[in-house]
């Protein structure tokens, strides 16, 4: 594989995170890719812009273009994940390939009725406690080389009832007949909610595959960095094989 052959990545975060979430995978690839992570409207460095899906949308392809090296393989987690479907969509020919990450579940139905809930929910909680509850999760659960990029960066609570409006309701496997590149569904094997509509996702593009990161969750990239970014390798290299 020559480097004109060698994709570039984009990383798209999920809910309340910004690109920080990426570090880990940013670290070990950035040697062997061209590679970024965005902020998606509302989140990190954009934390005073509204939430917007068209704008979050243009900002995917704008960080491809700043690559400069073509059609980018493009990877998103969660809010990140379909985000990237309408990326997908949207710009079709600035994509080499998608990974979906915890995004695949149809987003409608009954179990999103406590998304909805928590979305109505959030403004009435004092920003300062949502902050330190979920720095204190992330600690707990994960050492600090994996998530003080993303707890430094803070979280974007402000903007889930709007982001997620966007989201909720309008995604199904039948989005993946916009893309026009392989796609990767690589899901934690304990995702079980984001893993409802694996199977109809998958089927419903004639170059997908489904990869699980063994006994991770939601947050498979913060449970299993290793195997995440090996994942994600793995697949920009098939990319890059020759046809």
């Amino acid at each position: 594989m020559t480097a004109v052959d060698t994709p570039p990545i984009v990383f798209v975060h999920g809910t309340r995170f910004s690109s920080g979430q990426w570090s880990p995978q940013l670290a070990a690839l950035q040697d062997d890719f061209p590679v970024t992570a965005i902020d998606l409207p509302g989140h990190g460095a954009r934390s005073g812009q509204p939430w917007d899906l068209t704008a979050a949308t243009d900002i995917i392809a704008d960080a491809v273009d700043t690559l400069d090296r073509g059609p980018a393989l493009v990877v998103g987690h969660s809010l990140g994940g379909y985000t990237s479907l309408e990326f997908a969509r949207r710009h079709p020919g600035r994509l080499r390939g998608l990974v979906l990450a915890g995004a695949s579940a149809a987003t409608h139905g009954v179990w999103t009725k406590p998304y909805r809930w928590a979305a109505t929910l959030l403004p009435h909680v004092p920003a300062h406690r949502l902050t330190r509850w979920n720095t204190q999760l992330l600690r707990r659960l994960y050492p600090p080389e994996v998530v003080e990029a993303t707890i430094r960066a803070g979280y974007a609570f402000h903007t889930i009832p709007a982001a997620w409006n966007d989201i909720l309701g309008h995604f199904d496997a039948t989005a993946m007949r916009h893309v026009k590149a392989p796609v990767l569904i690589l899901n934690g094997e304990k995702d079980t909610l984001f893993r409802t509509g694996e199977s109809r996702f998958a089927r419903a593009h004639p170059h997908a595959r489904v990869e699980l990161i063994p006994r991770a969750r939601h947050l498979a990239n913060f449970d299993d960095p290793h195997a995440f970014t090996d994942a994600v390798r793995r697949f920009a290299h098939q990319l890059a094989a020759p046809a």
